[in-house]
């Protein structure tokens, strides 16, 4: 089984001790040994991804390499790819081929990396297991009884089963972070705006940010250097000089605050999660930082402004999967409207059938301002927490769920019990903030439990600096399932 890192994946091709098609070969057939398990990845196609190994093997040779030049990846299927089935895991774009290709995806090809396949995911984003999968519920690397967490829960799978060195997922409302947290690696979502939303099939377009998956912080931070770019196309991108995000990596963490949020450390978390939380402290305070209290009072709010906002934005972005133009069409219709309507039906799954609803309702007229309104007020409070907070420490420690990964079909039964398990992720993307999760620790179950790192807006060296000083004095990143 191939278990390498990004950094050690390019060392090795650029010192030349394998090459691009081997790397890519060892990867494949360590997927159809591991993948029906998992089920991780939902497409893959062997000639093409030999095909663009065999192209970063001729431009290793003629000294044309990037450091990311012949390294496997992984897309989450919300990303259009030319030539690759980018369906969102829903039937409704079951046969959609992508014309064209995202921002981000293009971005990582032209620096000369090699994917390997599109990962599993919650049916356009909505969930927090990977159960509300078209091609069925990814399953937890660790534990195959257990979710991976939602939505990029197939990018998260295959990287935490090393059939993917790196992966890229998408953060709406905590969909990096949690199945990072729940499988065992490091996952970004960054600041609102860094990252291209062009070419990503969108949910809640002012929610939704791509980020890197991967075993380490030093491998999100080298990935983020190529993915991070302005882009024209995206009307919320934003236009700022490069940076490195690798320039903090050796940073000591001697002096720097690191804020404890109280609503977030209460007896509702499990008691592995407390472990893992104290884990992390205690590695922390032993690299010099310093841990203070903090207070984000919206916090409870951020749960009710999150799914009325997402879901208005769902139900206005969803609207144009009507049959008519590309994606599912119904057989059996007698005129247009009824043509919508079975097709709609027969295409959506039911959790975004529920989001559709919620967003129609709380947009409609007579109850726009009694809900979307106030809830865009309650946005506005949340973020003027974590600046209040940000004027205390330098970065935020928190959980990123109140358990270890749930059983599947645990929270099937009880949608809003897994609205809730969103409690200490959403704020951040309320307020368009950049954040990280990063292992600390295994549950008495064996499964993976993760911490967040939170910054202000921008900050993401800082955060995945500490990241890896945190990953350089621990080994709960290297943890493999058995």
């Amino acid at each position: 089984m191939p278990n390498y890192t990004l950094k050690q994946a390019s060392n090795l091709l650029q010192s030349k001790q394998i090459s691009a098609v081997e790397l890519a070969n060892e990867y494949l057939t360590a997927i159809n040994a591991q993948n029906p398990a998992i089920n991780g990845y939902i497409t893959l196609d062997t000639d093409k991804t030999l095909a663009a190994a065999a192209q970063a093997d001729a431009q290793i040779a003629a000294g044309n390499a990037t450091a990311l030049t012949g390294v496997p990846i992984a897309f989450k299927d919300i990303f259009c790819h030319t030539g690759w089935r980018t369906a969102c895991a829903s039937k409704m774009l079951d046969n959609f081929v992508a014309p064209y290709t995202a921002t981000v995806v293009q971005n990582l090809l032209d620096a000369g990396m090699v994917t390997l396949g599109r990962t599993n995911m919650d049916e356009f984003a909505m969930g927090s297991t990977n159960e509300n999968s078209y091609y069925g519920a990814a399953k937890n690397p660790f534990n195959h009884h257990h979710v991976t967490g939602g939505s990029s829960g197939g990018s998260a799978a295959v990287v935490a089963a090393r059939i993917a060195p790196v992966a890229l997922g998408s953060d709406t409302g905590g969909s990096i972070r949690q199945p990072a947290s729940h499988c065992g690696i490091t996952g970004l979502k960054p600041t609102y705006g860094v990252v291209s939303r062009f070419g990503m099939i969108a949910y809640a377009s002012s929610f939704d940010q791509a980020g890197p998956m991967a075993q380490t912080a030093e491998d999100c931070a080298i990935l983020l250097n190529t993915m991070a770019s302005f882009d024209e196309r995206d009307s919320t991108s934003l236009e700022r000089e490069r940076e490195d995000f690798t320039r903090d990596l050796n940073q000591p963490l001697k002096g720097l605050k690191i804020g404890l949020p109280k609503e977030y450390f209460t007896p509702n978390n499990s008691a592995d999660v407390q472990a893992a939380l104290q884990n992390a402290m205690d590695l922390l305070k032993q690299q010099g930082a310093q841990l203070v209290e903090v207070s984000l009072p919206q916090t409870e709010l951020s749960i009710p402004a999150y799914y009325v906002l997402a879901s208005a934005e769902a139900s206005t972005n969803l609207s144009r999967y009507d049959g008519v133009r590309y994606g599912h069409r119904a057989k059996e219709f007698a005129n247009l409207d009824e043509m919508y309507s079975n097709t709609r039906a027969e295409g959506f799954g039911s959790e975004v059938k529920r989001r559709i609803m919620i967003g129609t309702y709380v947009l409609s007229h007579g109850y726009y301002d009694a809900y979307y309104l106030k809830a865009q007020k309650l946005r506005r409070l949340v973020a003027n927490d974590f600046q209040a907070a940000f004027k205390q420490c330098d970065i935020i420690l928190a959980p990123n769920a109140p358990t270890s990964a749930p059983e599947l079909n645990s929270l099937n039964q009880d949608p809003v019990q897994a609205y809730l398990s969103d409690i200490y992720t959403i704020a951040v993307n309320l307020a368009g903030l950049p954040a990280l999760s990063l292992p600390a620790g295994l549950g008495a179950d064996g499964l993976p439990i993760g911490v967040q790192l939170i910054g202000n807006y921008f900050s993401e060296a800082k955060i995945l600096g500490a990241a890896h000083q945190m990953q350089l004095n621990s080994d709960w990143h290297t943890q493999t399932p058995a």
